[in-house]
């Protein structure tokens, strides 16, 4: 059995097609079901529907043999027991750093709002600038608006949010987009089939998402 951990939305929405093209097709609409195991039009391959956060877990620990998350979720998990063999070009947007339109640099240390922890830990520090970071779980743009801090990091696809709330996009960080990942010991174990399951998929990239 081969098991595919997704998210649900534009990833799942964006990589359904994908996997279509190699030939696998969830019995159940996804979107529609509350099953979190969804069968697919070959026996042997199966779709767990995760957190995206989540989806990096799975994978790793053998839960899941392969899984598509987003490169902003893999940047912040940061794991060494995954491959990322693929990039799907799906679900693109921008890893940034954002702030009150016009407001000057503070001095001294920079107070940093982001569920991206550990990624605003690593760009400061390669920096060498100090920061306080606060973690929180939605709703970043809010955050420099109350005085809770200075600048936010979060991923910008319109920056149409960041406009309406009085804030801009500032330092870019990272380009994200969605990535296949594979588990470590599925690839040893199932070399060959998941190695096929690669070739296809990154032809389905090819015709759906060129350069």
């Amino acid at each position: 059995m081969l098991t595919i951990a997704l998210s649900k939305g534009r990833i799942l929405d964006d990589t359904l097609p994908l996997l279509a093209a190699a030939g696998i097709v969830p019995t159940e609409n996804p979107d529609k079901s509350r099953k979190l195991i969804i069968p697919t039009t070959q026996d042997d391959v199966r779709l767990l529907i995760v957190r995206a956060t989540d989806v990096p877990t799975y994978v790793e620990h053998g839960a899941a043999d392969l899984g598509v998350a987003g490169k902003d979720v893999l940047l912040e998990y940061g794991g060494q027991g995954l491959y990322e063999p693929l990039d799907l070009r799906i679900a693109r947007c921008k890893l940034m750093t954002a702030g009150a339109i016009g407001a000057p640099e503070p001095k001294g240390r920079l107070r940093v709002a982001t569920k991206f922890v550990n990624v605003a830990k690593r760009y400061y520090a390669e920096q060498g600038r100090q920061v306080d970071i606060i973690k929180l779980y939605g709703s970043m743009e809010l955050a420099p608006l109350v005085g809770l801090a200075d600048k936010i990091i979060d991923v910008v696809d319109t920056g149409n949010t960041l406009k309406a709330n009085g804030l801009e996009a500032q330092e870019l960080i990272a380009h994200i987009s969605s990535r296949l990942v594979v588990n470590k010991a599925s690839m040893k174990m199932q070399h060959g089939r998941i190695q096929a399951l690669i070739d296809t998929l990154r032809e389905a990239v090819e015709t759906h998402h060129p350069h």
